[in-house]
């Protein structure tokens, strides 16, 4: 009589980054010993002690042939766990416990940790694309400019949240200066423009569901690149509801281009906002697209 051999389990593991966001991690490991399907699923959890331990673990656990490595935390955990995974045979999962959770709201992964559990449990994997900053990665959204430097006050605020995100920007917004910035673009065009910001965007929004991007895609290999001038003060709360109606695009403060491969030059070396964390790379910066790129465990339904 033939036995047969039984099928290995998917291994797993959740990358938890404790103090990212608003919300107590001390019950993610009790929920995901509850909800996570056992007879599919072999599965362990690190935490991370320090900036940068994601990228550390995440990149054992790919050399280590992960089957699927799980970002518990906010864009910046994201972006650690995702940047090491990068065109590998691990697929990246998330439970989105940050303060914007951008990413995760594009790809409509549920914020409840029971719900994001069962869309892992159904397995269901695409590949999206990702970028590059002078070689460093970024999934969501990065840019220059005003978004930056509210990034960075952001990560050293000791209170999370939209209302400590939307006070730093109101608090900053009429001494921050437009910056100038330099664009050249593959088919040899040149863009010479003073903004308030610039974004390049892979998915749609920053987070708290604001859509700089409302018709960026994550799979068209193709960025959205928002130009973004300064609006008068007290269009603030218009320029704030065409954010959250997705009509940001509509606004005359506003031009939007697509581009896979472009450089963004500047007089100056300042702050990047790369999926939320604020780093300086150089004044002049290339930006690269790399198509489907990164596997995602998604809802069970088409993303864009």
């Amino acid at each position: 009589m033939e036995i047969m051999a039984e099928r290995p389990k998917t291994t797993v593991l959740f990358i938890i980054n404790p103090i990212s966001g608003t919300r107590r991690r001390s019950n993610v490991r009790h929920t995901v010993n509850r909800y996570l399907d056992k007879n599919k699923f072999e599965y362990k959890f690190k935490y991370t002690a320090y900036s940068g331990h994601a990228e550390k673990l995440s990149r054992e656990a790919v050399q280590n042939k992960t089957d699927i490595i799980v970002a518990v935390g906010g864009d910046g955990t994201i972006n650690e766990v995702a940047s090491q995974m990068i065109g590998s045979d691990s697929v990246l999962g998330i439970i989105p416990l940050g303060s914007g959770n951008g990413l995760a709201r594009h790809l409509g992964i549920p914020r409840i940790i029971p719900r994001a559990i069962r869309q892992i449990n159904k397995y269901n994997v695409t590949s999206i694309d990702t970028a590059t900053l002078n070689g460093v990665p970024f999934v969501s959204i990065a840019g220059v400019g005003f978004d930056a430097k509210v990034a960075r006050l952001f990560s050293k605020s000791q209170k999370r949240g939209f209302f400590t995100y939307a006070h730093l920007i109101t608090n900053n917004f009429i001494k921050y200066k437009p910056k100038k910035y330099e664009l050249r673009f593959e088919d040899g065009k040149v863009i010479r423009t003073q903004a308030l910001f610039i974004s390049f965007a892979n998915s749609n929004q920053f987070g708290y569901n604001t859509a700089i991007a409302p018709n960026a895609l994550l799979k068209d290999g193709q960025l959205d690149i928002c130009i973004v001038e300064k609006p008068n003060f007290f269009e603030l709360p218009i320029i704030a509801n065409l954010l959250l109606l997705r009509a940001i695009d509509k606004s005359q403060y506003v031009k939007t281009i697509r581009a896979s491969k472009f450089e963004i030059r500047q007089k100056r070396n300042r702050w990047i906002n790369i999926d939320g964390e604020a780093r300086k790379l150089s004044k002049k910066i290339e930006v690269v697209v790399a198509p489907q790129s990164l596997k995602v465990i998604i809802p069970d339904h088409e993303i864009k």
